[in-house]
């Protein structure tokens, strides 16, 4: 059994409930973690012996530009003052990004189909993000040891992982009270950071100079074309903005938006500067200018306050994760699982089990196999990068017939943010021998298995649609000789309109009898992230009390079929007693075989999937109790 995706409805604007003030500081906790805690490595990584870079004057004030200015270009105008928009009726992320690019082209398109595969890639690339991000984030805080005591070396990775496995542990008490939690510390995080960077400025204020884009462009001239491998360690400064939109549902865009031009940007700004001064004054603070930045006394306050912030940083790819996970299980990407609602007041925020474990496995894996932040920093770039160039794509795919922006202010500023990631992609792809091959390999693992997934399910239904009976040439056959009628109502799960569901063939070839009331229902998926009770549910009668019925969601929400049932009496129409409704469904036993819709490996992949998702009791909020599921086998 699976739900259908339709192509139109209605978009209902969707923004969270709860007060301005409470979303501002929960979007602190939880989206800026990642973003907050880059000042760890990004300096420390610019300068490492892989770029050839010696801390002379000119050289850290360009480095130091450089990087103010992608914060400006890539998150304060790219994303902050535009791409967030784009929001598909108050939801972010590339999925949602990739339905909103797709209804502005033709159903079947090829246009529409180049889309959907960019969406997907982008997707798994983000979810690539989600095991990188916790890794290199908690490893950087916790090197902090080797800074304040040399000899507990040996304790960086066992403690890194201790971490970890706290992390993905807490994360089933939801993002609402993760949130609140760590909204207060990441605050006086961005405050530490800041007062350090003033105190570090203060020193030596001509590193201010670094604020005119001009040392910036002089890097470039000074260093010659290969200036812009230097944009791989560059891009570590913005690690975490995709963030910012894909976690917009949580929090809205408004809170986002005030909190990183009051607080994070102000904040980021003096810390990176400061570090800079400490260079200019000290070149030998390169091992570490973040940590070497410290006053002696506040070191190992420093070392946990930074430890607590990289678990929060954590959190903002994490319950992206989440979004992004949902998003991809209603669109038809991902198989079905178990979606856990963490708050009352704001309904964007879950938990997903599955998705929980497999990134924590993932990320502690990453961190014993690269071992420490500077390999880490190698490999990290490349899925950050990709992610946003196809969003800067889908961006103009979607917006390009809106009227939100000018034409003469919207081209120059796509042009831009496309020229602007293909540079930064650029620069990161050079370091592929060196480990960014792994977000290349892990993102194209995912993709794998959401397109595996995506087109197992259209293989599936084209198989049961071509063996199937057609319902029009049914009933009348059937109503010749009916069977015995039994009291109640039957509800037969089906994706196909027009086609006998197999549980309704299987009932009458074992029990012989039929319910005096029997209604074909099928779930659909929708384009947009929610809908109104309006459209969510239509029922109209075939014959002999044989009804079909449609129940519609957006790819945001959960579904709950008997609740959308018993809500047809209030409106007039069929009356559903949950006592007296049996729901049946198929459950097809996926075959393999050889010369199929796909390679048979994928084939077998794809059964496994299918093995593996969740039961519609679950996903579709169905009571076990009335609950009769048959098994049937289908060779795709």
């Amino acid at each position: 059994m699976s739900a259908t995706t339709a192509p139109i409805a209605v978009p209902q604007p969707h923004a969270p409930s709860a007060s301005f003030r409470t979303l501002m500081l929960g979007a602190i906790g939880v989206v800026f973690g990642d973003i907050g805690t880059s000042p760890l490595y990004t300096i420390k990584e610019a300068f490492t012996p892989h770029y050839g870079l010696t801390p002379d004057a000119a050289t850290v004030l360009g480095v130091l530009s450089l990087v103010f200015w992608t914060l400006m270009v890539i998150i304060t105008v790219k994303y902050v003052a535009v791409i967030m928009r784009a929001d598909n009726a108050g939801e972010g992320g590339i999925m949602a990004l990739t339905s909103l690019a797709q209804r502005t082209m033709p159903g079947g398109s090829r246009g529409a189909y180049i889309v959907g595969l960019l969406g997907v890639f982008g997707a798994a690339l983000f979810f690539g993000d989600g095991v990188l991000t916790p890794a290199i984030s908690v490893l950087s805080a916790v090197e902090g040891l080797e800074v304040a005591a040399p000899t507990l070396e040996h304790m960086v990775l066992p403690l890194t992982i201790g971490v970890l496995v706290v992390l993905f542990a807490t994360q089933r008490f939801g993002t609402d009270r993760v949130g609140k939690a760590f909204g207060p510390v990441i605050v006086v995080w961005f405050a530490a950071i800041a007062v350090l960077g003033i105190h570090n400025i203060v020193g030596n204020p001509e590193v201010l100079h670094a604020l005119n884009p001009w040392w910036g462009l002089r890097f470039f001239l000074d260093h010659g074309w290969h200036g812009i491998f230097i944009l791989g360690a560059v891009v570590l400064a913005v690690t975490g903005g995709e963030a910012l939109y894909a976690d917009m549902g949580h929090f809205g865009r408004r809170p986002i938006q005030v909190a990183w031009n009051v607080l994070v940007l102000p904040a980021l700004t003096l810390n990176y500067l400061g570090q800079g001064a400490l260079l200019l004054a000290n070149p030998k603070a390169i091992d570490n200018p973040f940590y070497l930045g410290v006053p002696a006394w506040a070191l190992y306050p420093m070392i946990a306050l930074a430890t607590a912030a990289t678990v929060i940083a954590s959190q903002a790819v994490i319950s992206g994760g989440y979004s992004a996970a949902r998003q991809a299980i209603q669109l038809g990407y991902l198989p079905r699982m178990h979606i856990k609602h963490t708050s009352q007041a704001t309904i964007g925020q879950i938990y997903i089990p599955t998705i929980n474990w497999v990134l924590m496995i993932g990320t502690i894996a990453t961190v014993v196999g690269f071992g420490s932040s500077t390999a880490l920093a190698t490999a990290y770039g490349v899925s950050v990068v990709g992610t946003m160039l196809i969003t800067s794509v889908l961006f103009i795919v979607a917006m390009r017939q809106r009227r939100t922006l000018p034409p003469m202010v919207f081209w120059p500023l796509a042009t831009l943010f496309v020229l602007v990631d293909v540079a930064f992609l650029s620069a990161n792809l050079a370091k592929f021998m060196d480990g960014a091959w792994f977000p290349i390999a892990l993102g194209v693992g995912v993709f794998i298995l959401l397109r595996t997934w995506g087109r197992g399910r259209q293989l599936l239904q084209a198989e049961i649609l071509k063996d199937g009976l057609r319902l029009d040439t049914f009933l009348p056959g059937l109503m010749l000789a009916p069977p015995t009628r039994v009291e109640g109502t039957a509800v037969f799960l089906t994706a196909q309109h027009g086609i006998v569901p197999k549980a309704l063939l299987h009932n009458l070839k074992h029990n012989k009898v039929l319910h005096a009331r029997n209604v074909l229902l099928t779930v659909e998926t929708s384009a947009v992230p929610y809908l109104s009770d309006a459209t969510r549910l239509s029922i109209e009668p075939i014959a002999d009390d044989f009804y079909r019925a449609t129940v519609r969601y957006g790819f945001m929400e959960s579904p709950d079929v008997p609740l959308a049932l018993m809500r047809a009496g209030d409106q007039g129409e069929l009356c559903f007693d949950p006592m007296e409704t049996t729901y049946f469904a198929s459950r097809e036993t996926i075959v393999a075989r050889p010369r199929g819709g796909m390679a048979l490996w994928r084939d077998k992949l794809f059964g496994a999937m299918h093995r593996n998702a969740a039961p519609a009791t679950d996903f579709f909020r169905i009571p076990s109790t009335r609950l009769v599921e048959l098994g049937a086998p289908v060779e795709i």
